[in-house]
């Protein structure tokens, strides 16, 4: 079959276009703007793909199937191509991978606010360490397994990551309904995609409706320590499995320490010692999506007895680009790369450099990027996030002549907020700005070692690369 997709840049799209390429089909596609990491891995796999939309060249090439990304709308040119003319099928990516790939799998699909990319990296990695193949499929570029996607044995667990946000213009419900859980995962829960929900409890209402596919057979693993997890609880249909820190978990997270190699903790599986991991990842956040991990590779392979699984696997994990990446390394600068545009996933990434570089002058650039952060809804909790670092830069708003400034995240009381709070901000009006100050900070002589990390999930207008190439 030639599938055809549109915006097939996207680190979801792209990976499900690498993996449907793996099953025999001739795949090709288009984007409008198309950046590494996915556009280097499309390159290398030999996928054919253009920049920019053009009706006549997708009427030209007349695929089997046209697979539309949620980021497409009405207006676009090749999509009002297809409503117009009717000639080519047309359907979302998670309706496809439905009923391409998932089919009957024994499908672990791992879902939540945070760490999504990183726990479906961990449970693919684990299976493979464990000797299976798994299927997978990752929305990020990860390091191990060494691929974002791969099809796996038919007879294995097929790990796929779960998001919330909706499949298409013409299919606003969120992807994971489409997935067919056996293990559901449920990382944490907080508020987010304001383009897409209205507030907190209409975010509860789509992942209850996702634990309710859950099969009586299958199972749910859940961050017993999330308060607003806990409210979507009990699910009585199904075996359920918490995990966290407190005593009220079934599998627990004990003695948490990091230092700047990594850090180490115990997993202790209803009250019995399953394993002690050192690891190079960092942070809490990270222990718990590793422990989250462990637990549905076990369900899916072992579920009667959970802790045979070898997790030394843990060990060799070498995480995923864009997410805590170091980007440049010198004994006196170090510049870290990091996919965080929520105030939860900013302020833990600080409070763990903070472990990690206890004397160092940290600094935070954020681009408010996001449909969610280019608004004032996180306005007040940006403020403890970033204030965690001795200087802040906030990159210009994406897109910011779209918002009615009522509702545009207000970057110059941002600064001003944090200034209270103690910590020394700028509000860019470019990107160009936000690399002058960032270099100008990273060549000042300074007594101890700078540790610049920059947050986006985007390319940041290009700073980072240039950053990047600036001290090579």
């Amino acid at each position: 079959m030639r599938i055809y997709f549109l915006g097939i840049a996207g680190t979801a799209m792209g990976n499900a276009a690498l993996l449907l390429r793996s099953l025999g089909h001739e795949v090709s596609g288009v984007d409008e703007n198309v950046y590494p990491p996915m556009s280097d891995v499309l390159r290398k796999a030999g996928i054919v793909f253009r920049e920019g939309y053009d009706a006549e060249r997708l009427e030209e090439c007349a695929p089997d199937l046209a697979v539309v990304g949620n980021v497409l709308s009405r207006g676009n040119p090749e999509i009002e191509w297809l409503l117009d003319s009717r000639r080519v099928v047309y359907d979302s990516l998670p309706a496809v991978l439905r009923r391409m790939v998932l089919g009957d799998r024994r499908n672990i699909v791992v879902a939540g606010t945070h760490g999504k990319t990183t726990t479906t990296a961990l449970t693919a990695h684990l299976l493979r360490e464990n000797g299976y193949d798994p299927g997978f499929l990752i929305g990020g570029v990860p390091l191990d397994p060494p691929m974002g996607t791969h099809p796996g044995r038919p007879d294995h667990p097929f790990v796929i990551e779960g998001d919330e946000y909706d499949s298409a213009f013409f299919d606003k419900r969120s992807k994971f309904i489409h997935y067919a859980p056996q293990v559901a995962v449920l990382n944490n829960l907080e508020f987010d995609h304001a383009d897409i929900f209205r507030d907190l409890e209409d975010v509860k209402r789509t992942f209850s409706h996702f634990l309710r596919l859950v099969p009586r057979n299958g199972a749910v693993i859940v961050n017993g320590d999330d308060e607003n997890l806990k409210e979507l609880l009990p699910v009585p249909w199904t075996s359920v499995y918490r995990v966290g820190e407190s005593e009220a978990n079934d599998l627990r997270i004990e003695s948490f320490s990091e230092s700047a190699d990594g850090s180490r903790f115990d997993l202790i599986w209803k009250n019995e010692h399953w394993a002690s991991v050192a690891w190079k990842q960092h942070g809490f956040y990270n222990a718990r999506n590793a422990a989250v991990a462990a637990l549905a590779a076990a369900l899916a392979v072992s579920p009667d007895r959970p802790s045979v699984l070898r997790v030394d696997g843990l060990a060799s994990f070498r995480g995923v680009r864009r997410r805590h990446e170091v980007r440049f390394q010198s004994p006196n600068l170090t510049v870290i790369e990091d996919f965080g545009h929520h105030p939860t996933a900013i302020g833990e990434t600080l409070k763990s450099l903070r472990n990690q570089y206890p004397e160092a002058y940290l600094m935070a650039a954020f681009e408010p990027r996001s449909n969610t952060a280019r608004t004032r809804i996180f306005q007040e909790d940006l403020v403890p996030a970033l204030s965690k670092a001795d200087r802040a830069v906030i990159g210009p708003v994406n897109r910011a002549d779209l918002l009615d400034p009522a509702v545009r995240l207000d970057t110059s009381s941002l600064v001003s907020q944090l200034a209270l709070a103690g910590t020394r901000a700028d509000a860019c009006h470019s990107h160009d700005e936000a690399f002058r100050i960032l270099r100008n900070e990273m060549e000042t002589p300074r007594d101890r070692p700078v540790v610049v990390v920059l947050f986006s999930n985007g390319a940041f207008g290009g700073i980072i690369e240039r950053l990047v190439r600036c001290k090579m």
